[in-house]
């Protein structure tokens, strides 16, 4: 391609940040008005859950297609999915129409979001420029994460939640467009012979197994719930069996072989784990406890997009001083303060705290996304990139479809806990009312410290798995330096 087509090709491919970046900041801002109007507080956790869930089993069935079709195609297709998804949900009038959407919407993400890196593998093979290009990717989602949040609030404020799902539906378009007329894609053998049906199909039923009895805990029976996941493990051991045999296998066996991508693969699976309970829960911290607008309660997510974009910038170009996992330490310490700085606050937090919380939190984020990106794709084979690169971001979207549903029974039961000790004065649909400041008002007012301690409880306990599952991953950082020090001394 000339540097004109590359250039194009490139903007229109970080429009896919972008527009990740908008959905994820908008909702997180429409959030506590969408379930207050569709009542479905208590399905808080099924509306990030199912979005990451239809992710997680299309990843790498997003890389597979791109490697018989070609990376262009899929990445349209994709593309395409994630914005009829926004126009279902937009058009949404109950919470079971809304999950189905959203799934819908997730499913199209898997390759939106992952097939971009990948094709960024093929057209920038200098390791420097394609740092760079992901450090755009970056900024790009980080940019986008500045404006969803004032734009997605001042909608939610002045129109409704149901106008904010449009605003990616052009923005996807122009990036289908650009792609088709300027990307020529590198000439590459494509896949032949049989499609692994078999391990695709293992693969999506395990993980929806799996992950339909996590999220099922706290509301469903105990039996059903067990019956569940230890069908999807079986499943899961089935999978690995089939892959062995396979010609063209959907995730193939020699990934885990590989220590190197192991470790890559951990930190991504505990970082991010821990990640997405901030951005989900802070802006219902605003509204919820502090009573403030939409509009503010996204503001929340705004300096974490600026210290992303710094942190996004510097990491790579920290790694020839300090070394990749010494540069994930600095972002896992920066994650760490601003989880453990919500867990020492009670209700009142100023909101300025809330502001500094998150700075940390995208720092952090923007270190350690980058270099863990450009660690799977120098770890993995050449051959094994684009897969390796599609599971990195399975194992994120996993951990987050994980921890989502853990987080939303937690808070769940927290509510449930606090509607029955209140001995009937407090019910589940005056907590959803809690949750938007445009309702809140017509609460009784004597009722809403208590309501507020009620929310504030499960809020904070959230808080508390997170800053585990990052220490966790700080004490497995530094054990790996250590062991690799050890090794290089003897």
């Amino acid at each position: 391609m000339s540097k004109k087509n590359l250039m194009i090709v490139t903007v229109a491919l970080l429009l896919s940040n972008a527009m990740a970046g908008l959905d994820g900041t908008i909702i997180n801002t429409a959030l506590p008005a969408i379930v207050s109007d569709l009542h479905g507080i208590q399905y808080m956790g099924w509306i990030v859950a199912v979005f990451l869930l239809g992710m997680a089993v299309a990843t790498p069935l997003w890389s597979k297609f791109g490697e018989r079709v070609g990376n262009r195609g899929a990445y349209q297709l994709a593309t395409l999915l994630f914005a009829v998804g926004a126009v279902f949900q937009a058009t949404s009038s109950n919470i079971v129409y809304f999950l189905i959407a959203r799934t819908i919407m997730g499913i199209g993400a898997g390759g939106m979001n992952t097939i971009p890196f990948i094709i960024y593998a093929d057209i920038y093979q200098n390791i420097k420029k394609r740092s760079q290009v992901i450090g755009y990717a970056t900024a790009s989602y980080s940019i986008a994460s500045i404006i969803g949040p004032l734009v997605g609030g001042w909608i939610v404020d002045t129109f409704s939640w149901h106008w904010v799902f449009y605003i990616n539906v052009p923005i996807a378009l122009i990036s289908i467009i650009a792609v088709q007329f300027f990307f020529k894609e590198p000439i590459k053998k494509r896949q032949k012979g049989n499609i692994d049906y078999l391990g695709a199909g293992l693969m999506v039923v395990s993980l929806v197994t799996l992950l339909t009895g996590i999220q099922m805990i706290g509301v469903g029976s105990i039996e059903l719930i067990i019956g569940l996941i230890v069908m999807g493990f079986i499943l899961i051991g089935v999978l690995v069996k089939v892959e062995e045999r396979a010609v063209d296998p959907i995730i193939p066996n020699r990934l885990f072989t590989n220590s190197k991508l192991i470790i890559d693969f951990i930190l991504f699976a505990l970082l991010w784990g821990a990640f997405i309970s901030f951005n989900i829960y802070i802006p219902m911290w605003a509204q919820g406890l502090l009573g403030m607008s939409a509009l503010i309660g996204g503001a929340t997510q705004i300096p974490g997009a600026l210290t992303n974009l710094v942190g996004s910038l510097g990491g790579p170009s920290m790694i020839p001083r300090l070394g990749k996992y010494r540069v994930i330490t600095i972002g896992t310490i920066s994650f760490i303060i601003s989880f453990a700085g919500m867990l020492i606050v009670g209700i009142t937090v100023p909101f300025w705290y809330l502001l500094l919380m998150g700075a940390f939190e995208g720092f952090g984020l923007g270190m350690c996304f980058n270099v863990l990106q450009l660690s799977v794709q120098q770890d993995a084979e050449g051959r094994d990139v684009p897969i390796a690169t599609s599971f990195a971001y399975l194992l994120r979207i996993l951990s987050q479809t994980f921890m989502s549903s853990i987080y939303g029974v937690v808070l769940n039961h927290a509510l449930i806990e606090g509607v029955n000790n209140s001995h009937g004065k407090i019910s589940m649909d005056m907590l959803n009312k809690l949750s938007d400041s445009k309702s809140v008002s017509s609460l009784p007012k004597q009722l809403i410290p208590k309501m507020r301690q009620i929310m504030y409880a499960g809020l904070h306990n959230i808080m508390v798995i997170a800053t585990v599952l990052l220490v966790i991953g700080l004490l497995f950082n530094l054990w790996i330096q250590a062991k690799s020090k050890k090794k290089s001394t003897n």
